[in-house]
């Protein structure tokens, strides 16, 4: 540990010094002067919340201390200035991260598979992994949830950034820091699902096509008898353009758009793959296989119109030839460069990423009353009739849906599915995932749709993926899905489909709805029972989390949670969502890709393989943690019942600001009208809290319940909980990274507030009790103290926000007081645009923020 940390101090810490001071120097307005200025803010602002002064306090009083500026004019460019100077402190501290990472973690050490390599050997366990590898997978599905605030152009800087920094190449890093210092990172416009999906397929291009690639190549060379050709263990996922729920921007033609877009950057990949093995394989008999290869691919990419009827099979069988004829005649020479594409053509197909399909359970139930009522494809009188006569009634439909007038969209969208199938292959788009889904009508209203389109029973080719949220959904969710194995034409559907069954569970809405820790421990509980109903009916249960970046969306060391998992839940597949800024802070290089997939894939394996002991939790620790749970819950239904609880987020935070913020395709909230948690998208919400720094959905609740068992006498259970349970430490490691970015100083002027002090200081005295708790359950003097390198960046980044927090919560309290004046409208106008700004900075420094 100590040897990560003096290496994250030199390649990080130092470095960051040292490349900050080229910033002055850099040939813009004012930039010097800025500089200076800011590294005085920094510490006035430190200074000033140890005097318990307020963000407006604390910038009157720089103003008249350090500057002649006694306009507001003046003044308001200056705090303009010091966003975009900090918001390039962070891109150079994000860049020098991506450098220095391969240096401050093991890439072969613990959840490697360089390590899984060893424990096979050490424990003869070849066997064991070939049984397991038959059908595991991980599955990551990069999603545009809008929390990403880099530009892409910012993006392609930082990814050349790291690469000067990690040759220490200072001529090269000036300049693009000089690059960085002209592009600007504020969007004027908001961009369209198409533009997201661009985005997210640059990281598919520069980044999971070369990691992926080269972790199979390793798991082919260590474990060829091992490896199933016919499972592919890694899948990418892909929802910008195919995920609608909440998205009126996200149409049929966006989805046949994004999948064109799909199709053609994996056969640009492809293209330049051949042509630098055309360098290399110039043998005879193998260089015309090469140049046709490389033909067809040219001429799918590049003419318009060409209608080449290229297929994964295509490639495939020509690099098998090529394979063949270099083992045979020329002593295998760069065998590997063939066998390394060939693994990725297999992973990648013609699709690239499967695009999943998703829409709110809500515009289904709407469009099929509709079509009961004006047609004659369902009876008259489906509204009233009992979900058993529906769903009899749904699938017995044997008619085409014609009527235009009403909702062509989902039909449209059903079509395009089986264009998709076409063109890129069944992988390329097989998942309808149904929102809010809390009966199995939900299911088979999207089952009778597609048999409206014409598809045939035995014939559909979807998967239907229902998506369990809240915490009442969750604890019904067994009930649900035992109606849907009981039903003879549905389990005959999942029998075509490889008795498999995908589920999926969302953790936002669930902290949203029920707090952090009943959150977590109702997906758990959904787990298990739902793994037992599935073992039942013998179909394959496929767990497939909707997880976000923080901890409060079921972000933070994930892996250490698929490790946990008991043999009483399913982990045959392990599926997850990569959200947002998670893409480029986990994925966004090589070497984090590669790690990261690895940590992922060695829990899932070495769960099944390796554990020591029976990890699943004994009915004594399950009876605890739901005792926990419920006490957890109930504090935090007082707070959510509150009537000034949203207002209070609201008053104080920048959350109304998100929608105008150029973020994302989606609006902020599912309909419009009054603010209700309901509605609230997790993204804001969660990220809100965020820049308040108090991240309450982490960790309120969890001290609350701490107290209550202690003081019933079952601390040293708890204790031993910890001790013996993964589960329950990565809860609460999760917890301690929430808690590690909260600063209630920022907002301690809010604590004698006439209507939200009682508020803002039960959420201080929350922090404080979950904090001492969780402390004295780990035995450490600090929150975080045995991750001290993860410690030291989290204290770094909060280091350059801090200036954009404390200008942030100070341009929120002008807006207010302007309000309460009747000030002019153009006033607020600057301030507002000065919180919109903070806001880019602030989530890009946090990095999982939300």
């Amino acid at each position: 540990m100590s040897n990560t940390l003096e290496e994250f101090k030199n390649l990080v810490g130092i470095k960051f010094e040292m490349y900050n001071s080229l910033f002055t120097s850099l040939p813009f307005h004012r930039v010097e002067k800025t500089g200076i200025l800011l590294s005085l803010f920094l510490l006035h602002c430190e200074e000033g919340f140890r005097n318990e002064q307020s963000p407006a306090e604390i910038i009157n009083s720089f103003f008249k201390q350090y500057t002649t500026y006694r306009n507001e004019k003046e003044q308001i460019d200056l705090l303009f200035r010091f966003i975009q100077y900090s918001e390039r402190q962070v891109v150079l501290f994000d860049a020098l991260e991506d450098a220095a990472f391969s240096a401050t973690h093991d890439m072969n050490g613990a959840g490697t598979l360089k390590q899984l390599q060893s424990e096979v050997i050490q424990t003869n366990s070849e066997q064991a992994l070939a049984q397991k590898l038959k059908d595991f997978s991980v599955r990551m599905v990069l999603t545009a949830h809008p929390n990403q605030f880099y530009p892409r152009e910012v993006l392609g800087i930082i990814h050349d950034l790291g690469k000067a920094l990690y040759r220490d190449d200072t001529v090269l890093v000036n300049t693009y820091l000089q690059q960085l210092g002209k592009t600007p990172f504020f969007k004027k416009q908001k961009p369209t699902p198409y533009d997201e999906a661009v985005n997210l397929i640059w990281f598919l291009e520069n980044v999971f096509y070369q990691s992926a690639g080269r972790i199979l190549s390793f798991l082919y060379d260590q474990f060829p008898d091992a490896i199933d050709e016919k499972n592919q263990l890694i899948r990418m996922g892909f929802w910008p353009g195919g995920d609608r729920d909440g998205n009126p921007f996200v149409k049929a033609d966006t989805t046949l758009k994004v999948a064109e877009a799909l199709r053609g950057s994996i056969i640009k990949c492809y293209y330049r793959d051949v042509r630098l093995l055309k360098g290399r394989l110039t043998f005879q008999g193998v260089d015309t296989l090469l140049a046709t290869l490389e033909d067809r691919l040219y001429k799918n990419l590049f003419i318009p119109g060409y209608n080449a009827d290229l297929s994964k099979d295509e490639i495939t069988d020509t690099l098998i030839k090529i394979r063949s004829i270099l083992i045979e005649k020329h002593n295998s020479l760069f065998l590997n460069k063939v066998n390394n594409l060939l693994n990725k053509v297999n992973l990648f197909g013609l699709f690239f990423a499967s695009l999943d399909i998703r829409q709110d359970s809500s515009i289904h139930r709407k469009l099929v009353e509709q079509i009961s009522e004006k047609t004659s494809i369902l009876p008259r009188n489906y509204k009233s009739l009992s979900q058993e006569a529906k769903i009899q009634a749904l699938q017995s439909i044997d008619s085409l849906f014609l009527d235009t007038d009403l909702d062509k969209e989902t039909f449209d969208t059903l079509m395009a599915i089986k264009t998709i199938q076409k063109f890129n292959g069944p992988e390329g788009c097989h998942r309808y995932i149904i929102s809010h889904t809390t009966s199995a009508l939900d299911v088979m209203e999207v089952y009778g749709l597609c048999l409206m389109t014409g598809w045939k029973k035995e014939k559909i080719s979807i998967d239907f993926v229902p998506l369990f949220e809240t915490i009442g959904d969750l604890q019904s969710a067994g009930e649900v899905m035992r109606v849907l194995y009981e039903n003879e034409i549905y389990l005959q559907h999942l029998k075509r489909r490889n008795s498999a069954q995908t589920i999926m569970l969302g953790f936002s809405d669930g902290t949203k709805d029920g707090g952090y820790l009943m959150a977590n421990w109702s997906i758990y509980k959904a787990k298990e029972e739902l793994t037992r109903i599935s073992r039942e009916y013998d179909v394959k249960v496929v767990f497939f989390d909707g997880r976000g970046g923080p901890p409060a969306r079921g972000g933070g060391k994930t892996h250490q949670f698929y490790a946990s998992m008991g043999k009483n839940i399913a982990n045959k597949e392990i599926q997850l969502t990569i959200q947002g800024q998670t893409i480029s802070s986990n994925f966004g290089t090589m070497d984090a890709a590669r790690y990261n997939m690895e940590q992922l894939m060695h829990s899932g394996i070495s769960n099944a393989l390796f554990s020591s002991r029976d990890i699943t939790l004994s009915k004594q620790e399950e009876e605890l943690l739901q005792e926990l749970s419920d006490e957890s819950y109930e504090a935090f239904n007082v707070l959510k019942e509150n009537p000034d609880f949203l207002e209070y987020l609201d008053y104080a935070s920048p959350l109304r600001y998100y929608a105008e913020a150029n973020i994302g395709s989606r609006p902020s909230k599912r309909k419009s009208g009054k603010l209700n948690l309901n509605d609230l998208r997790a993204v804001p919400y969660v990220g809100a809290w965020s820049q308040l720094k108090q991240n309450l959905p982490g960790y309120y609740g969890v001290g609350i319940a701490f107290e209550k068992l202690a003081a019933a006498g079952k601390w040293e259970d708890i204790r031993n909980l910890y001790r013996h349970s993964l589960y329950f430490k990565t809860l609460i490691d999760n917890c301690e990274m929430a808690m590690s970015k909260c600063f209630f100083p920022l907002t301690a002027y809010l604590s004698k507030h006439p209507k939200y002090g009682e508020l803002w200081n039960m959420f201080h005295d929350e922090f404080e009790r979950t904090r001492k708790y969780v402390l004295l359950l780990t035995g450490k003097s600090d929150l975080m103290g045995d991750k001290a390198a993860d410690k030291l960046s989290i204290h770094m980044r909060q280091r350059i926000e801090l200036p954009l927090i404390t200008i942030q919560q100070y341009a929120l309290t002008m807006i207010r007081e302007g309000a309460n004046k009747n000030a002019d409208a153009s006033e607020s106008k600057i301030f507002e645009k000065l919180v919109m700004r903070c806001s880019f900075g602030i989530i890009n420094a946090e990095r999982n923020s939300a």
